[in-house]
């Protein structure tokens, strides 16, 4: 049995760390979760993570949730794969930079343009601006290098480009050619490609 257990659903967050998974290279088991069903509220799966969401990563004893600090999480674990900035790095600030901006400013910016309040809120109330700088922010980081890291493919490519992905595909985010170069570039990726086809496979069954 492989140490490592991802708690997944398709489609949902947790195929952002399908596909960390898949870079990472070492075996997993999926344990599915049919969300449709209600499995992720069940007393089984709230023991494994409180807030029944997905993904969940079990490691050994280890439990960790939340895509991007699973994200994270491998990346440093796994350091012969080159997924991360190790500590000692100066670029590493940057690179935990992106970790964060992903959930912390790019998801909500979304869910506040898709679904948005009575009273718009001021800009300094929200912890990501506002919805247009937050978009530009990610066009320039886009054209740097074919990666958020210059040359270096990294974990934070995995938490923005999925959000980037989803975002077009449901007419979320803006569909600008920064945005469009950048995870067609992404997409090339044979780990991404694996990923997309199994969990096809999963939403067909």
């Amino acid at each position: 049995m492989a140490k490592l257990t991802l708690y997944h659903a398709s489609p949902s967050r947790s195929s952002i760390v399908r596909w960390m998974l898949e870079e990472v290279g070492e075996p997993y088991d999926i344990h599915l979760l049919r969300l449709m069903e209600g499995d992720q509220s069940k007393p089984d799966y709230l023991a494994i993570n409180p807030m029944g969401k997905v993904p969940a990563l079990k490691h050994g004893d280890v439990v960790i949730t939340e895509a991007a600090a699973i994200c994270t999480y491998l990346a440093d674990a796994f350091p012969r794969a080159n997924l991360c900035v190790p500590i000692g790095d100066p670029r590493r600030g940057v690179y935990l930079k992106w970790l964060f901006f992903g959930p912390g400013c790019v998801e909500p910016a979304i869910a506040d343009r898709a679904f948005p309040r009575a009273e718009p809120p001021r800009r300094s109330a929200l912890g990501y601006g506002d919805f247009d700088t937050v978009m530009d922010v990610l066009a320039r980081a886009a054209t740097k290098g074919p990666y958020l890291m210059g040359e270096q493919f990294t974990a934070a490519d995995v938490v923005i480009g999925s959000t980037l992905r989803w975002g077009m595909m449901f007419n979320l985010l803006p569909k600008r050619k920064e945005f469009v170069d950048y995870v067609d570039r992404l997409q090339r990726r044979p780990a991404l490609q694996r990923v997309t086809a199994l969990d096809q496979e999963l939403a067909a069954a």
